[in-house]
C-alpha cells in the first residue's frame, strides 16, 4: 500500500476520530500494528488556529512516519492555506474531511455536507492539491442521503484533481453510523478509479477485515470505533491476514501495561486537569464488558487526579487476574 512516496508497512489504517485519534492514541495504534493513523480534524478556520486545541492537534513530535493530518472546512482558499500551514508543522500527508456526519461540522457546510455540492468538492480538492507538495487524500461517504448517493462521481473528481488515495465510509451522511456499511458501493468505486481505495465502516474483527478486502478489492481497510479500547486489533488483523489463524486474546498483565502506558502519555500530553478527564473515556472503552467493570467505572469517574485514576486502574486490573490469565468478558454491553 503506497500513498505518494510513502510505502505503508501494511494495509491497516486508523480512521480519524474527533476526540480520539490524538497523538498518544495514534502512536499507540502504530506501535500495535497499524500502518498509518490519520489525525483528528483540524479546522481550516484561521481564527481558531492559535487555540490550545488546534495547537495540540498540530503537535506531531515523535510520531512515526508518515504523519497524516486531516483538515476540515468549506472554503477552497482557507483549505489550501490550512494545508500549507500543517505541512509547515510536520504533516507529510494532508487528508481532506468530506465524511464527518456530525451536525456541528455539517451545519457550517463542511464534512459530509460538502457532498451536496460537487462543484465545490472539485474546487476544494484542486485548491488543496495545488497548495502543497505532499500527497493529499480524501475521506468521504457514499453520499449525502440514500436518495443522493454520488460516491462514484466524487471518486472520479478525486482522481482527476490529483488526490493520492480515497478512504470511503460505506454509509451516507443521513445514515450516520446506523445500518450496515455499503461494501458494494466501495467495490464499485474501486473498480472505477486507479488511485488506492481504502474501505471503512463496521470493520471490527480479523475475519471482517479479510472479508471486506476480498469483497471490495480495496487496497486497505480503515478502522475506527473498533480500535477504541482495543488498539491491539491491528496486530490481530495482520496476524490473521498473514496466517489465517487467530492470535490468543491478550493477557491481563499486557492490557494493564498497555493502558497504563496510554494513560501516562495522555497525562503528559494534556496535563493534570484535562488528562484526567480525557482519560476517562479511554478507560471505559478498555474495561467495557469486563468483570465488575460497571462498578469500577462509576468509582473511577469521580476521581479528580491523574495519580488516583492511574492507581485505581492498576488495582482493578490486578484484581482481574494473574500474569498468565487472559481477559474474560462478561458481556459486550456498552460502557456506562
Amino acid at each position: 500500500m503506497r500513498i505518494g512516496p510513502y510505502s505503508l508497512k501494511n494495509r491497516l489504517i486508523v480512521a480519524p476520530m474527533a476526540g480520539v485519534t490524538d497523538r498518544p492514541f495514534r502512536m499507540l495504534c502504530k506501535k500495535l500494528g497499524a500502518g498509518m493513523a490519520v489525525s483528528e480534524m483540524i479546522t481550516a478556520n484561521k481564527a481558531l488556529w492559535t487555540t490550545p486545541k488546534t495547537l495540540r492537534r498540530a503537535n506531531h513530535e515523535g510520531e512515526v512516519e508518515p504523519v497524516s493530518v486531516q483538515i476540515a472546512g468549506s472554503d477552497p482558499a482557507q483549505m489550501a492555506e490550512a494545508a500549507r500551514l500543517n505541512v509547515e508543522h510536520g504533516a507529510q500527508i494532508i487528508d481532506i474531511n468530506m465524511g464527518c456526519p456530525a451536525k456541528k461540522v455539517c451545519n457550517v457546510a463542511a464534512g459530509s455536507a460538502l457532498l451536496r455540492d460537487e462543484s465545490l468538492v472539485a474546487r476544494i480538492l484542486e485548491a488543496v492539491v495545488k497548495a502543497v507538495d505532499v500527497p493529499v487524500t480524501l475521506k468521504t461517504r457514499t453520499g449525502w442521503s440514500r436518495e443522493h448517493r454520488n460516491a462514484l462521481r466524487v471518486a472520479r473528481l478525486a482522481e482527476e484533481t490529483g488526490i493520492a488515495a480515497l478512504a470511503l465510509h460505506g454509509r451516507t451522511r443521513e445514515d450516520m453510523y446506523n445500518g450496515e456499511a455499503e461494501y458494494d458501493t466501495i467495490r464499485a468505486v474501486k473498480a472505477s478509479v486507479s488511485i488506492p481505495v481504502i474501505a471503512n465502516g463496521d470493520i471490527d474483527s480479523p475475519q471482517k477485515a479479510q472479508r471486506v478486502l476480498r469483497e471490495t478489492g480495496a487496497d486497505a481497510v480503515m478502522i475506527g470505533r473498533a480500535a477504541q479500547g482495543r488498539p491491539w486489533i491491528f496486530r490481530e488483523i495482520q496476524h490473521y491476514l498473514d496466517t489465517g489463524e487467530h492470535l490468543p486474546s491478550p493477557e491481563v498483565v499486557e492490557i494493564r501495561d498497555i493502558l497504563l502506558a496510554h494513560l501516562d502519555d495522555l497525562y503528559m500530553f494534556y496535563g493534570e486537569y484535562s488528562g484526567c478527564r480525557i482519560a476517562r473515556k479511554h478507560i471505559a472503552w478498555y474495561t467495557r464488558g469486563l468483570a465488575g467493570s460497571n462498578a469500577f467505572r462509576q468509582e473511577m469517574y469521580r476521581l479528580e487526579t491523574t495519580e488516583g485514576q492511574r492507581a485505581a486502574v492498576a488495582d482493578y486490573f490486578d484484581r482481574l487476574g494473574t500474569a498468565s490469565d487472559r481477559l474474560v468478558y462478561e458481556s459486550e454491553a456498552p460502557a456506562a
